[in-house]
């Protein structure tokens, strides 16, 4: 990531990798499922604008050092994420998470709350009524043409180096994980960022998820596909930077 510095620190056991750049307060990006650090690129340069942005990999993605059985469920992730931001000591930090990673930093607000002063999800999974793992494979093909040529060979080399057996493995949690009931326990500001032509996470699964959220603020992003924070970083950074403005973090 250019102009950037990496920081690997160990976590658990495993050596685990950041981007930072920027200067001042500090914003954490989560990756979406088999996503890594360099995939958000063009979102963290928009957000250094203001903040000290870290680009964080989780185990078995990116730069992160994993094993073959860490991590095969979303509680590793969400309980990797809290411990990661133990070791940066980064105080009540706020969270932006793209799809998976939407889902991740929610759970830690619900159960590590000391650890988050906000959230921003973009087009986040976790709630029960998300379709079978065959059907959002589907959901994602249809997405492909829709994003960005650029993103391909970083996704592929994302992909690769988290392994389809992992991934599989996540996604299948995600049946049994339910972000639902623990949204009642998140009470932190939150920005929900919805993709307009998303044909992965649809409107109604972020309105859904508001439901049990009734203070979170929803904005809508024209045209924008499910890597929104990659087609149309700038729109994603504007409404994150307004909103952790106003919200006084």
């Amino acid at each position: 990531m250019s102009n950037g510095q990496a920081l690997i620190v160990p976590v658990n056991g495993l050596n685990t990798h950041a981007w930072v750049r920027g200067q001042g307060r500090p914003l954490v990006i989560v990756p979406g499922l088999g996503c890594a650090s360099w995939m958000y690129v063009r979102l963290a340069r928009e957000l250094a604008r203001e903040r000290r942005v870290f680009v964080y990999d989780p185990p078995g993605h990116g730069a992160s050092e994993g094993r073959p059985d860490y991590p095969v469920c979303i509680s590793h992730l969400t309980d990797h994420l809290a411990a990661w931001l133990e070791v940066m000591d980064l105080g009540a930090v706020p969270l932006l998470g793209h799809s998976l990673g939407g889902e991740v930093v929610i759970d830690v607000a619900a159960r590590y709350p000391a650890l988050v002063s906000g959230l921003i999800a973009c087009a986040p999974t976790g709630i029960p009524e998300n379709p079978s793992v065959r059907m959002q494979l589907l959901r994602l093909m249809r997405d492909l043409p829709r994003e960005r040529p650029g993103l391909l060979g970083p996704g592929l080399r994302a992909y690769t180096r988290s392994g389809a057996r992992r991934m599989l493995r996540l996604a299948r949690d995600q049946e049994v994980h339910m972000t639902g009931p623990l949204l009642g326990r998140v009470r932190v500001p939150t920005l929900l960022l919805d993709g307009r032509s998303d044909p992965v996470i649809r409107s109604w699964t972020v309105r859904r998820i508001q439901q049990d959220l009734p203070d979170a603020v929803v904005c809508q992003i024209p045209g924008a596909p499910h890597a929104l924070t990659d087609t149309h970083p700038r729109a994603v950074a504007g409404f994150t930077l307004e909103f952790l403005r106003e919200e006084g973090l």
